[in-house]
């Protein structure tokens, strides 16, 4: 049982397993204090060094979690064993507090949001920033922005997307002091930001530091790499804000409404997709599936049957149901005929799966994962052009509803 043991692919399911469990309820389960002093960087998020050693010691084959008292030689030779990994150890004694740290957590950050309201609707300013700033992400740009530089960025898509009755002025100061004060916002070197209250104090302080900012590290990491946090963000920012308000122009014009907003950014050259990472589980994928699942309801549930020009066409539902479904796949062919492996993975570590509605939509089918099936692209042609594709499709719809209720029911 010693530390030097630990192998990179350990200290990845270490960090998939603090993800998903999020950092209280991490260090809780097993036994670990907060680190003081010694931080492990990794896709721009930040861990407590000790208790990931020690939880990575756990996930090597017959092995079980090293506990605090079990580091002979004490954080020092965790950081030497990470480090000799490829991994980023900091030394930062006042750091300040880790704050948000998963896709549950932001999104929890976001619904507790208050808004400023018009004729008793939200007003859309602080939505509009926080969506901004996740397309950001998503696209790779940096992290902060000098302030004259986000002015221009952002003045244009305050002035366009707005209700009626709100000011034409596109001034971003104010939003981003109420995000900055909800943990939603970093500006860099300065705490002193005055609150969302009155306009003269808001309006001078931003003008006599002209701060750098933007997202936090952690909901910027979580936004570019994590297709599910991506949308998970977006799902709690449109039901916080916009109600009976179209999104989609907004989102069409930050980059957050495509067919593959739901998916997750390619790793580095020779490293793992998140989807596919040592640490995933099968009780990891079956919450996922749920949460995504959620999230395509929502979805549907605000657009399906009303007089809308993406009721039929939403790309963020499409994307989360395929999302969903690949996830559920388990990156095998679905038709239960076959069941044969994906030929190959995408660079993103994706199954090279083709996922069909079972129904079409011209037909009366729903962008929902229990009807919705993926297929190899062998089997994918015979449902689509076959001659015995009348015969499958009803084999189809029965695998994808079992699968669809062991998932949930599993949950």
């Amino acid at each position: 049982m010693a530390l030097s043991d630990i192998t990179r692919e350990a200290v990845l399911a270490a960090i998939a397993e603090f993800d998903h469990l999020g950092r209280d309820a991490f260090l809780e389960k097993h036994g670990f204090d907060s680190s003081r002093r010694y931080w492990l960087r990794y896709d721009g998020a930040r861990y407590d060094s000790k208790a990931i050693a020690g939880v990575a010691h756990g996930h090597l084959p017959g092995r079980s979690s090293l506990a605090a008292k079990d580091f002979s030689g004490g954080i020092g030779h965790a950081v030497t064993v990470l480090r000799r990994l490829g991994f980023e150890v900091t030394s930062e004694p006042d750091a300040d507090p880790i704050g948000l740290q998963t896709a549950d957590e932001i999104a929890s950050a976001i619904g507790g949001l208050r808004r400023a309201s018009i004729a008793g609707k939200p007003m859309l300013k602080q939505a509009v920033v926080l969506l901004w700033a996740i397309g950001r992400a998503r696209a790779g740009h940096d992290r902060l922005l000098g302030w004259a530089d986000t002015i221009g960025a952002l003045t244009p898509l305050l002035e366009t997307h707005r209700r009626d009755g709100e000011r034409r002025e596109g001034r971003p100061d104010y939003p981003i002091a109420a995000l900055f004060h909800a943990g939603l916002w970093d500006l860099l070197g300065h705490t002193d930001v005055p609150r969302a209250h009155g306009d003269a104090a808001v309006r001078t302080w931003f003008a006599e530091h002209a701060p750098e900012g933007g997202l936090p590290w952690s909901v910027y990491a979580l936004a570019r790499r994590s297709g599910t946090a991506r949308v998970r963000m977006i799902d709690a920012i449109t039901a916080r804000f916009f109600e009976d308000f179209d999104e989609s122009g907004l989102l069409a014009a930050v980059g957050l409404y495509d067919e593959d907003v739901a998916t997750d950014e390619a790793p580095p050259s020779g490293g793992h997709g998140r989807e596919t990472a040592p640490g995933s589980t099968p009780e990891n994928s079956r919450a996922e599936y749920a949460r995504l699942c959620e999230l395509v309801a929502r979805r549907e549930s605000h657009t399906y049957g009303q007089r809308r020009t993406r009721t039929v066409n939403d790309p963020l539902r499409i994307s989360t149901a395929r999302r969903a479904v690949l996830i559920r796949s388990g990156g095998h062919c679905e038709n239960p005929r076959c069941a044969k492996p994906a030929p190959d993975r995408n660079d993103r570590g994706e199954a090279l799966l083709e996922v069909d509605h079972i129904e079409q939509l011209a037909d009366g089918g729903r962008d929902y994962p229990i009807q919705m099936i993926a297929l190899c692209p062998d089997c994918h042609q015979i449902k689509t052009h076959g001659q015995s594709r009348h015969r499958l499709i009803p084999v189809l719809a029965q695998r994808a509803r079992e699968l669809h209720d062991g998932f949930v029911s599993a949950e």
